[in-house]
């Protein structure tokens, strides 16, 4: 049967409550609303010092403001209305509301995967063809590249919804997190779900797995490099360039790592961590993106300290 031909099979979901703690969420979300209203000011700051000082409008940087904005959207589509459940408790969101989140947070984590791939080939250009670097990386490439992380995004991600709009859904809609998740959702469908599940896995393993594998490979020859350098101050000194973004990628795949191992794996975990994980993923990379790169660059440290 149609989805939106049964009365039955209401097109709506119920978001997941922390277990046993029902009566405290409105206190629970105070520090989830503390690291939303972190991730704003620290990436609304490096979107305005980056815009303000001339001496930043480097691909590296522009980089870094697609990121900051990536992640501002990604914690926009997903807290405020976590928020509302805790406070308001407005537990119900409905089918419609549902697949447009569960696009978004994928698509953007898509975008964010693509974003971090292009820093890395930043970094092993300027460090392997540093004579080159200026003419390889133009503020008009970086544009392009952040156009094609969007379109790769979305092209990779919107058949996930298309997919999930002709299944019914006839038994529990209660989720596993305080958002949707295409996993989350599927598994909740009375329908044969095979060709969502492996379009799903398959648009992750060719988007966020294969941005890890030329990652991990992209330092590889970045290391090669640098030990090619005769002096270990020489090679510290080149390497450091690189600290910020190996930080900022690790804050972004521990994270969706554990959540697929949660998914995959935990059945049999408390609901709670399946809560805490969803949240560490939506938030952390928001919170500490800002954080790192304040700290290991001087120009936005400066033009921050100057604003406060």
């Amino acid at each position: 049967m149609p989805f939106s031909n049964s009365s039955e099979l209401s097109p709506s979901f119920i978001l997941a409550s922390l277990p046993g703690l029902e009566a405290a969420q409105s206190w629970m979300a105070i520090p989830l609303c503390s690291a939303y209203v972190l991730a704003v000011l620290g990436n609304g700051a490096v979107l305005l010092v980056v815009r303000a000082e001339p001496s930043l409008h480097a691909p590296m940087y522009f980089f870094l403001c697609m990121l900051a904005a990536i992640d501002l959207a990604l914690a926009t589509a997903t807290v405020p209305r976590i928020l509302c459940f805790y406070w308001f408790g407005s537990r119900e969101i409905s089918f419609a509301a549902c697949l447009l989140q569960m696009f978004l947070i994928h698509t953007l984590s898509a975008v964010e995967s693509t974003v971090l791939l292009a820093m890395a080939v930043d970094r092993y250009v300027a460090i392997c063809h540093p004579l080159r670097h200026a003419a390889i990386l133009t503020n008009g490439a970086t544009a392009k590249i952040g156009l094609l992380a969007v379109a790769r995004g979305v092209l990779f991600f919107l058949p996930l919804p298309l997919l999930l709009l002709p299944l019914p859904f006839c038994g529990s809609r209660v989720l596993s997190h305080s958002f949707c998740l295409h996993q989350d959702v599927m598994n909740l469908a009375c329908a044969n779900t095979t060709p969502s599940v492996v379009y799903g896995l398959t648009a992750i393993l060719l988007v966020m797995g294969l941005d890890a594998v030329l990652i991990c490979l992209s330092y590889l020859l970045i290391l090669k490099a640098v030990l090619r350098l005769a002096a270990w101050r020489e090679r510290l000194k080149v390497f450091s360039t690189c600290i910020a973004h190996i930080c900022v990628v690790l804050a972004f795949y521990v994270p969706l790592i554990g959540l697929s191992v949660v998914h995959r794996f935990g059945k049999d975990l408390a609901p709670l961590v399946h809560i805490i994980m969803g949240n560490i993923y939506i938030l952390v990379p928001a919170v500490l993106n800002p954080i790192i790169y304040g700290v290991r660059t001087k120009q936005i440290q400066r033009r921050i300290l100057s604003l406060i």
